[in-house]
């Protein structure tokens, strides 16, 4: 009944994750290949846990 008031725990990490990818790119274009590695490592970090809770909640 109440489940309108829930937060979806999903569109927080995909929220996250397309923040780590954006930041990403601004690096990649500023030329910092370094912060463009770890934060793509992140990025993919964060899409395995999406993929995971998604195949939980099925």
């Amino acid at each position: 009944m109440f489940n309108i008031f829930r937060r979806d725990p999903n569109k927080k990490l995909r929220k996250q994750y397309d923040t780590r990818l954006e930041q990403a790119m601004q690096a990649q274009r500023r030329g910092d290949i370094k912060s463009f590695a770890m934060l793509t490592d992140e990025a993919e970090k964060l899409w395995q846990q999406l993929q995971e809770q998604q195949q939980k909640g099925e």
